[in-house]
């Protein structure tokens, strides 16, 4: 699956990376919202998408906070 590997990648990354990643599908989210504000988004799923990376990049950061 995408999403195992792409949990995977998160887990191997260092606590700084993992922050800025988070930093940025934050801004990555801002501007998708901006965009269907405007009517300029043509895939509103990615949304959706970002929303559950964001919620996954904090799962691993909790879990590395706690090891």
């Amino acid at each position: 699956m995408k999403t195992s590997k792409y949990v995977e990648e998160l887990k191997s990354k260092s606590e700084a990376e993992l922050a800025q990643e988070l930093v940025s599908a934050k801004k990555e989210l801002f501007n998708l919202r901006f965009q269907n504000a405007t009517n300029q988004l043509d895939n509103t799923a990615r949304i959706k998408e970002v929303r559950k990376n964001i919620a996954r990049i904090q799962t691993v950061i909790t879990q590395k906070a706690k090891a």
